[in-house]
């Protein structure tokens, strides 16, 4: 019978796994070059989609001191994977370590994995270094060979409503397709009821695409809660999207050429929606995250 690939893919999820990079990899702490090495490794932990980086021990410049926090196991919740923002959950047997920096001591920085393959490699809390890929600054976490997006223009109709009430109505749209998510809609400003909304404080990074703003509409869930963004600088990759507005599927009805889209599960559903959709995605090979 022939093999859905997200399914094989996402089958995985619960192993411990990793990738050489033949990446030139150089991390910093302030100005204190702590690794330039050329042997790093790309890790996922059980149950994280995102990878961090393993680096040889022997190759930081840091002192790495046992942290005396016990290794935070993952919650057995659903849904049941990882984000990058928690690094000191953990979800594989190991010993959390502190990253001592001259005076500077970053608490559970550094995590050292029970796992013969791994023997000699420490992983590094991303969001707490600075770090290069060759030349180029990687923000949000390692790029994932695994991984890529596309952006594409469409003209079908992308209407977008919040509570029977539209707030975007276009033919002018961008695809923008990634790895183990939903396709989400990028639309002209010119084309979203930009009076509905409103600028939210929450901000996030992306690797691929950069640094989103978001917006939040009022009475949209939990106060506050956002339910759409925008790259006002995107990378590269996204530069397609560039100051369009993107909502979440997860939060809002999607309509496409006249046919509602149904809502995926994700890590952005509602608790709700991930219970009562998770059981039939997961046994289908359905499962969208990001």
């Amino acid at each position: 019978m022939a093999l859905k690939m997200r399914g094989y893919l996402m089958g995985a999820l619960p192993q411990l796994r990793f990738e050489p990079t033949a990446r030139r990899v150089r991390v910093r702490y302030g100005e204190e070059l702590l690794v330039d090495t050329q042997v790093a490794l790309l890790v996922w932990e059980p149950r994280r989609l995102v990878p961090v980086y393993a680096v040889p021990e022997g190759a930081l410049q840091a002192r790495l001191v046992p942290s005396g926090a016990p290794v935070r196991e993952a919650p057995g919740v659903l849904p049941p994977v990882l984000g990058p923002e928690d690094f000191a959950t953990h979800s594989c047997p190991g010993q959390p370590l502190d990253v001592q920096v001259g005076e500077k001591q970053l608490l559970q920085a550094a995590f050292r994995p029970s796992d013969e393959a791994l023997v000699g490699y420490v992983l590094l809390d991303f969001p707490r270094f600075s770090w290069l890929e060759e030349a180029q600054v990687a923000v949000g976490h390692p790029h994932d060979p695994f991984k890529r997006i596309d952006t594409l223009r469409s003209d079908r109709h992308v209407q977008v409503l919040f509570d029977g009430v539209v707030l975007a109505d276009t033919r002018r749209a961008v695809a923008l397709l990634e790895t183990h998510l939903p396709t989400r809609w990028y639309l002209p400003r010119a084309d979203v009821r930009m009076e509905l909304l409103e600028p939210s404080e929450h901000r996030s990074t992306c690797a691929y695409k950069g640094h989103a703003s978001y917006f939040s509409i009022g009475g949209a869930g939990a106060p506050g809660e956002a339910i759409g963004w925008t790259y006002p600088d995107p990378l590269q990759d996204a530069e397609p999207v560039r100051d369009m507005i993107c909502f979440f599927n997860e939060r809002t009805d999607l309509v496409i050429d006249g046919v509602p889209a149904a809502r995926p599960v994700t890590p952005w559903s509602t608790p709700e929606e991930q219970q009562r959709q998770f059981a039939q995605a997961a046994s289908s090979g359905d499962l969208e995250f990001g």
